[in-house]
């Protein structure tokens, strides 16, 4: 689930579409949203309780949960992080005006050791996350120390190396978590990939779609067990509902790169009591282009949240070929959906992504039924 690794040809296409497309510029492009067809139903509000929300995710997907977790800490109570890394992992190393952040999202935070590069280091990211934090940006990061973190490095991973992801509880560790809230699984011989208990799902050590493994290892639960230490036993056969809805409504920037349907699984007590909310950030390659409805219907998330008052989003994020360029279905968590590359704000609460997902929330919060 490699990100794509751009040819000198494509890194030259990318940037004169940066610098053609910038605000201001002679050749600017008028925003554009995608045509409203075929919309889902909108997300009604469930009176969810909030100030329980976690997250996780896998690759682009881990660092997403990760980015999520730091710019809303006054939201989230915890996060899982597989085979991602640390808060702006992509803003390092560089200094302004200059940060390659793209290159840094191809090399030092995925397998710095190949790229002959060093690791991200935690000590500096997080003085940057507190810099941002000074500036309100995001959320103060002292609500970092009350964050329960699940982080997991298969051996077999060369896409996102363990000394990436290890630097995520460093960076937790600086910021005050007690090291008894972080959890840290490298020891299963697994590829890039979130990892089940089922025959049909690929050997735990490959690393290939749909990036779901048979690792005799029910991953979603032992995060969910971390995040949630009050945990009930998985019902046999589910008996809430998994939703579609229209996302495009929570999309406030015109280069997103989302899908316009997300998907939520209710469990059935959630119809008429509040709910706690976990939301799961699926990794490159793993959109429903990509693999239909196979992360949010078997990664093992739902079977969790049935007996146990959790509503699970699923945010989708979608390809996008030309701009941004986003081939493989990735989220942002080096900047293609800023429209200038040398300020962007995918790290921001403000950030297009970033404020979509907390308007979900929002809108799971609300009075029931309201839309």
């Amino acid at each position: 689930m490699s990100f794509p690794h751009l040819t000198a040809l494509t890194t030259a296409l990318l940037a004169a579409s940066l610098l053609v497309l910038a605000p201001g510029g002679a050749h600017a492009a008028k925003a554009v949203k995608p045509a409203a067809t075929r919309d889902a139903a909108a997300l009604p509000g469930y009176q969810a309780d909030l100030s329980q929300t976690t997250v996780s995710g896998l690759s682009s997907g881990g660092f997403m949960a990760a980015q999520f977790a730091v710019a809303y800490s006054a939201t989230v109570a915890g996060a899982g992080i597989i085979a991602g890394g640390p808060y702006f992992c992509s803003g390092q190393p560089g200094r302004f005006p200059y940060i390659p952040y793209l290159t840094n999202a191809l090399t030092t935070c995925m397998n710095p050791g190949s790229a002959q590069v060093a690791p991200p280091v935690a000590s500096e990211l997080l003085r940057a996350a507190n810099d941002f934090a000074r500036a309100r940006l995001i959320d103060d990061t002292a609500n970092l120390k009350r964050q329960r973190v699940y982080l997991f490095s298969g051996t077999k991973d060369q896409t996102v190396t363990r000394p990436v992801v290890e630097q995520v509880g460093k960076f937790y560790a600086l910021a005050g978590t007690p090291a008894a809230q972080i959890r840290f699984v490298d020891t299963l011989v697994a590829g890039h990939a979130i990892l089940t208990d089922s025959q049909r799902d690929k050997p735990c050590a490959v690393t290939e779609s749909p990036f779901i493994n048979d690792c005799d290892y029910v991953q979603a639960r032992d995060i969910l067990q971390h995040l949630y230490p009050d945990l009930q036993p998985s019902p046999s056969t589910l008996t809430g509902k998994l939703i579609a809805f229209n996302q495009r409504s929570f999309i406030q920037g015109a280069y997103s790169s989302m899908h316009n349907t997300g998907y939520a699984y209710i469990p059935k007590a959630c119809d008429s009591e509040s709910c706690r909310v976990h939301v799961v950030f699926h990794g490159c390659l793993q959109t429903t282009q990509a693999i239909g409805d196979r992360f949010y219907t078997s990664t093992g998330y739902n079977q969790v949240a049935d007996a146990n008052k959790i509503i699970v989003l699923y945010p989708q994020a979608e390809p996008s070929p030309v701009y941004p360029y986003n081939p493989k279905g990735c989220w942002d968590f080096w900047g293609y959906t800023s429209i200038n590359p040398i300020d962007p704000d995918f790290y921001r609460k403000s950030g297009t992504q970033m404020q979509a997902v907390k308007g979900m929330l929002d809108r799971l919060a609300a009075r029931r039924g309201s839309r």
